[in-house]
This record gives C-alpha cells, structure tokens and sequence, in this order.
C-alpha cells in the first residue's frame, strides 16, 4: 500500500526545503566571504605597512629640510644617519601593530560591501581568480573596500600608533635641535613668545 503525503504536509516539506536552500546560499556566500582577507593577505599587509610608513615619510621629508637649513654640514650625515635609526626603529615597531589591526577588522569592514555588490556565483569567482568581468567590477568596488578598511584600521591602531608617531617626531626634533645647538628650540620659543604678545596685544587693546 502506497503511503501519499497530505498537502498540507506537502507544503510544510517543500518550505523547509526552500528555508534550508535559503540558509545553506547564505552561508556558502559568506563562507566565500570570510575567505577574501585569507586570499588577499599580501594586499592587506601592504596596505598596513603604507599606513604605519604615512609618518615616517612625513616626518622624514621635514627632518630633510630641516637638516639643510639648520644643522651645519661637518655634522649633516651623523645626523642623518640617527634620524634614519630611529625612522626605521618606528616603522620596526608600528607595523606589527598595524597589521594585526588590519587582520582584525578586515573581514568587518569588507563583509556589508561585498554582501551588498556580490552575488554568490561573482564571489565564487573572485575566490578562485578566474579571468571573468567580476574581477573588473572587484576592482571599482576597491575604493570603497579600502576607504572602509582605512577607516577601521585608524580606529583601531589610532591608541598604540598615534603615541609612536608622537614619540618618532619628538626624538627626531631632539636630534636636530642637538645638532644645530638649539637652533629649532630656540625658533620654537620665538614662535611662542610672539604668538603670546600678539593674543595679549589682542586682548589689551580691544576695537572701539
């Protein structure tokens, strides 16, 4: 005897098919999420290790400056070669932090933006680098792939990095000042002083 499914069991089967169907689409699509900063590692410390250089090649283009205007030449290269010393110890330091920062966030970052632009299939492709029209549109979504990670990134990194770039310009001010006989602080407390006499001039002598 043949045993026939009601209809209202029918439907309850047929539902909790396409529920599971539903569910097992979703999860797939972010299993190939979840995969990306993996795949992208290379990128990611890249990227990491251009922001944790932002300062050090800030830095260094104003010691440059500041070397060939005020420091005499006889001690020029010492000179550099201490300021070097300790852009290259900042950037030994803050990288690390940096990157793991980067590997932290990455996946929350880019997850809403490639949920919202990709489909399952694009992402498949992404993963397995085919040669397909979903690299190009990868590639558009970049800027706002980036843009988001930066953003997550510098919130993270800001209470570890910020202190570090703080430190590398006082010690690199250090070394200049020392070098041209205090040249720089001298400049500084000049500043100071007129900045100070202008706001009580200011102060002293309101408009009528």
């Amino acid at each position: 005897m043949k045993h026939w499914m009601s209809p209202v069991a029918k439907a309850a089967t047929v539902t909790t098919l396409a529920l599971a169907a539903v569910c097992a689409q979703a999860q797939t699509k972010q299993d190939l999420i979840k995969r990306l900063p993996s795949l992208q590692k290379s990128e990611l410390d890249a990227l990491a290790t251009d922001m944790a250089q932002n300062p050090v090649r800030q830095i260094g283009g104003q010691a440059q400056q500041l070397l060939m205007q005020i420091v005499p030449p006889e001690k020029r290269e010492a000179t550099a070669k201490q300021i070097s010393a300790e852009l290259n110890k900042f950037v030994e330091t803050a990288t690390p932090g940096v990157k793991a920062s980067a590997n932290k966030v990455a996946l929350g970052a880019v997850s809403p933006v490639m949920e919202s632009k990709f489909t399952e299939d694009e992402l498949k492709q992404l993963v397995a680098m085919l040669d397909s029209p979903v690299i190009k549109k990868y590639q558009e979504a970049l800027p706002e792939l980036q843009q988001a990670l930066l953003e997550k990134i510098s919130a993270d990194a800001r209470v570890q990095f910020d202190p570090k770039a703080q430190a590398l310009q006082d010690a690199v001010k250090k070394i200049l000042d020392t070098a041209s006989g205090g040249k720089l602080s001298q400049a500084a407390a000049a500043q100071a002083k007129a900045a100070a006499a202008a706001a009580n001039k200011s102060g002293a002598a309101p408009k009528k």
